[in-house]
Order: structure tokens, then sequence, then C-alpha cells
């Protein structure tokens, strides 16, 4: 089974609607993700390097190639104030 994601802009981010579930299922896919997120931050803070994010509106799975700026406990900051609520990142690459 392939899992197919809709390639969008970062800046048509902020028109979808995140449900507040988690997408990930175990404590370790999740602290992974936290890992994940931490290096992404790093790149972009150092080198400014794109990452991917693959990630789930209410509708569909999306991915984005983007720089991360900050991190919040809830939330990826990319440029522009958009934001990805964290629990419906699915993985960084």
């Amino acid at each position: 089974m392939t899992i197919h994601f809709e390639t969008i802009e970062k800046e048509a981010i902020e028109t979808l609607k995140f449900p507040h579930t988690e997408v990930l299922e175990d404590d370790s896919a999740i602290n992974q993700r936290k890992n994940e997120l931490e290096r992404a931050l790093a790149l972009g803070n150092l080198e400014h390097s794109k990452i991917q994010i693959f990630f789930e509106d209410d509708l569909s799975q999306k991915m984005v190639e983007t720089t991360v700026w900050a991190l919040t406990d809830e939330s990826v900051v990319l440029k522009k104030g958009v934001g990805i609520p964290i629990n419906r990142i699915l993985k960084i690459a």
C-alpha cells in the first residue's frame, strides 16, 4: 500500500484545519518525531536547510518543504509565523 502525500506551499498551511488528535500511535514514534524536529530546528537555524514535513490535516496527508524557524510545546513554527501542530506531524525527512 502506497501513501500519497499532497505537496503544498507553506503559505497554504494557515488555511488548513487541524484536529487535536495525535497521528502517531506509539511512544517510540512520538519520541523519534521529537528528535527529528530538534534536528530540523538546528539545521534551519545553523544552515538554513530545508526539510520535508509530512503531516495530516482534517482532510488528507500533506507534505511541505520548508525551514523550521522555531519549536513550541505544541507546534512547529515556519517562516512568517506559520505553524503546524506537532501532534499532526507524521515524519520529518
